[in-house]
């Protein structure tokens, strides 16, 4: 995943989540916060693509109010294939339609998305390390489920490419 369409989290929300990276760190999982520079924050992602044009997104999303001030009630931890550990909000119907709004927006301007992120394959999540090894992987849930449950709100938005130092601000 290079690029993505990513939801920032309120500060408290922000704050909690960045003390669980320090904390995995402090357990030998790589975090979030040591990857690229540091250059990662706490989010969820809407959308994900290879490679993104700014302009392209910018247009394709004209109007639609990206950072809608959702409530996300991070509730569980999860694995994906690839030793991902992440923290996940209750898929609510709110959150689903919004998801569903954006794809169809992009979807509509030709831009193509990874396909795990297309509505209903999308498991909304928020990523605390790539690669957590094997051992390590039960102290590392332990950790996430201390800091649950996690409320937060969604307060804004940016088109990310990290490897391009891409960070645009969305409505």
């Amino acid at each position: 995943m290079v690029a993505a369409l990513e939801l920032y989290l309120d500060t408290d929300a922000t704050r909690r989540i960045r003390v669980l990276w320090d904390a995995l760190e402090s357990e030998g999982v790589q975090s979030m916060r040591s990857l690229l520079e540091q250059r990662h924050r706490p989010h969820v992602s809407l959308a994900v693509a290879s490679r993104f044009d700014p302009e392209r997104v910018a247009a394709a999303l004209a109007g639609t109010v990206v950072a809608a001030p959702l409530r996300l009630s991070f509730q569980h931890a999860g694995q994906f294939v690839g030793r991902v550990l992440w923290l996940g909000p209750t898929p609510t119907a709110e959150l689903l339609d919004h998801h569903r709004r954006v794809h169809d927006r992009l979807a509509a301007a030709g831009i193509t998305l990874v396909e795990h992120y297309r509505p209903g394959r999308w498991v909304p999540h928020c990523t605390l390390s790539m690669r957590v090894p094997n051992v390590l992987m039960a102290a590392a849930v332990r950790r996430c489920l201390e800091v649950l449950p996690l409320e937060a709100t969604v307060v804004g938005a940016a088109l990310t490419d990290h490897a391009r130092g891409i960070s645009q601000p969305l409505p």
